[in-house]
């Protein structure tokens, strides 16, 4: 019986040779001309709405191009100049500030109670989600038409509320300082709908062991819910003011509707400021100019708000 001698080294099975590089830079060639097949159309798009507006915007704005004259010529940062010495932007820019504080900070705490609420085990907890989103569908023409009646000065429900608590009646809309915080009051009922799904989908997402535990250590409920409850919807917070301030700066559709900027310019904010210059006034040149500040000026806030937040995380 023969046995089998053991095989060499070189007559053992070879490892598979490794694909050449060429097939392989040939194959990550067609996959990235795939992904460009797919990424293309959104590009496009993205480019030609998106791109070339805030290019053409930001040389409008170096420009003294004018819905009235066909001719525009080169002015440098002569507009950006103007518009730190024009009062009306920085008084525009006041009630923008004023109109974010005045409507933030409600929005914030309002929809947090709002969302305890309803994950406390209210009953009729679909009628009481109902209730709190429902004003956030509807549009601004309606909400603003809504308001405007109630804030009618001898119909309006407000005032006839006041007077029968034996109350003066307000010029909600006519009293410059009263109009401001009708339109917060107004933005409040609109908009807290969303904030409240962030929170209670925050709050349905929190593990119950730390809570339970609290219970059974003898922690009451407002104790477990300042300990317990509330540092865990920091992230939440956060997020939710972000937005919040972000979407108050950048108000212009429910001011405009209901006010017009009035009375006496007590309530209009930067962006009904850009709209009147570019087209009442026909500047687009000076009026891109202010709409590039005031977009420096919520970047900057943005990186502000990031900050902070990393800090407290």
């Amino acid at each position: 019986m023969t046995t089998t001698a053991p095989l060499g080294a070189e007559e053992r099975t070879a490892p598979p040779a490794a694909a050449p590089g060429g097939r392989r830079s040939a194959l990550g060639r067609i996959r990235t001309g795939n992904g460009l097949v797919f990424v293309l159309p959104f590009l496009l798009v993205f480019g030609l709405f998106m791109v070339w507006p805030i290019v053409q915007g930001l040389w409008m704005s170096l420009t003294d191009s004018s819905l009235a004259l066909r001719d525009t010529s080169f002015v440098g940062f002569d507009n950006y100049t103007e518009a730190f010495g024009d009062p009306d932007v920085w008084s525009s820019l006041g009630n923008t500030v004023f109109f974010t504080v005045v409507s933030s900070v409600p929005l914030v705490l309002v929809a947090l109670a709002m969302a305890l609420l309803v994950h406390s085990g209210l009953a009729g907890q679909w009628a009481w989600r109902l209730s709190f989103f429902a004003p956030y569908l509807l549009p601004v023409t309606v909400v603003t038409m809504i308001w405007t009646w109630l804030y009618q000065p001898e119909l309006g429900m407000a005032n006839q509320l006041l007077d029968a608590l034996g109350m003066a009646p307000v010029g909600w809309l006519s009293d410059e300082s009263v109009a401001m915080w009708s339109v917060a009051a107004l933005t409040v009922w609109w908009t807290v709908g969303f904030n409240f799904l962030l929170y209670l989908a925050a709050l349905q997402s929190l593990p119950t062991t730390f809570d339970e535990a609290a219970a059974l250590d003898g922690a009451g409920a407002w104790r477990r819910l300042w300990s317990i409850t509330l540092p865990q919807l920091r992230r939440t917070t956060g997020l939710v003011a972000m937005l919040q301030v972000l979407a108050s700066l950048k108000v212009f559709d429910q001011i405009y509707i209901l006010t017009k900027g009035g009375p006496n310019g007590s309530t209009r904010p930067v962006l009904e400021y850009v709209y009147d210059v570019g087209f009442t006034g026909y500047r687009l040149g000076y009026a891109s100019a202010v709409s590039y500040l005031f977009f420096a000026l919520i970047v900057l806030v943005s990186l502000v708000q990031l900050r902070l937040f990393r800090r407290e995380d």
